[in-house]
């Protein structure tokens, strides 16, 4: 045989001098959770090592992640009931939790850079994406609200706003208000590839903000369809995004490697937090190497073509490195 493929397999030195892949901590971005009040840290029950976080706390973690190397952060808020609304009028409050933990942390850590999250279902009654009449998502109203929610979150200090909502033309009603407020550096990471996926439960748990009726189907993406992934990040480039995001990512490979192959623009992907859960749940059974079992899966994202992930094996994969 001319031909061995094992020569460039015989030991570590040589491995890893042909490796394709590989992971850095400038990939990630760290989703954390925040709540209201003083020194709390609270477990999220199905998502082992991932805690709600209030202010003062969430500063606590942050400076550890900074430490460690992280520096990309993705905060969601979880708020009570009382203040949430059919127009979830919450969102876009600047005083409200998220806007101050957004202040706080720029405050604190100016360094670092924070993409927040423009939806309206943290902060519905309704639990959903957009406001709700007679059991219809309607598109346009709904980019009102968005279009406040993301210019609140600019003037706090967001570097990036993550427009997930999937409503059609959001990322254009954005971008014209921030630049119409003086906001032109401020990025849009558009989700632009988000599935109506069953990987999302235990964010839901997190945030309590699963739908109150029906589901998300006619706004999220059908997961059977792939071109349709390459008509919204058409529509979202033309409409000015800086990123186009793939949302689940391990079961979406397929559609990070088609929009890196068929975009100029950087490729995230979220690993969402099913993804994280089953892991976890699988190493505490003995079934899996935990570690091994995460390290492998970000590859697989990254290989797919993905520029940056969002994880929240991010601190645990900057602890890793550190054995």
């Amino acid at each position: 045989m001319i031909r061995r493929p094992r020569r460039n397999r015989q030991n570590e030195v040589i491995r890893n001098m042909v490796q394709e892949t590989s992971l850095t901590l400038n990939d990630f971005i760290f989703p954390l959770f925040i709540i209201e009040g003083q020194n709390k840290r609270v477990e999220v029950a199905s998502m082992p090592g991932i805690n709600r976080f209030s202010i003062d706390t969430l500063l606590e973690e942050i400076d550890s992640c900074v430490n460690l190397g992280v520096k990309a952060f993705a905060p969601f808020a979880s708020i009570p009931d009382q203040l949430k609304d059919k127009y979830a009028s919450e969102s876009h409050n600047p005083d409200g939790l998220y806007a101050r933990a957004i202040r706080e942390v720029k405050k604190n850590f100016p360094e670092v850079v924070l993409m927040t999250d423009v939806a309206m279902d943290p902060y519905s009654s309704d639990g959903h994406d957009g406001i709700v009449e007679n059991g219809e998502i309607l598109n346009d109203e709904t980019l009102e609200v968005l279009g406040k929610m993301a210019l609140i979150q600019a003037q706090a200090g967001a570097d990036i706003v993550g427009p997930s909502d999937m409503m059609d033309g959001r990322v254009a009603h954005i971008r014209k208000v921030l630049d119409g407020n003086g906001y032109h550096k401020v990025g849009i990471m558009s989700y632009t590839a988000k599935y109506a996926s069953a990987f999302y439960g235990p964010f839901r748990d997190a945030l309590d903000s699963a739908p109150k009726k029906g589901d998300k189907k006619t706004y999220q993406m059908n997961p059977a369809n792939s071109r349709e992934a390459l008509v919204e990040a058409e529509l979202d480039t033309a409409e000015g995004a800086d990123f186009l995001m793939v949302k689940p990512a391990l079961a979406y490979l397929d559609i990070i490697k088609a929009l890196h192959e068929s975009s100029h623009l950087p490729i995230a992907a979220y690993n969402v937090s099913g993804e994280y859960a089953m892991v976890k749940a699988a190493a505490e059974k003995g079934w899996l190497d935990g570690e091994k079992a995460m390290l492998e899966s970000l590859l697989s994202i990254k290989r797919a073509g993905a520029d940056v992930i969002l994880s929240y094996f991010a601190k645990e994969y900057a602890q890793s490195l550190k054995k």
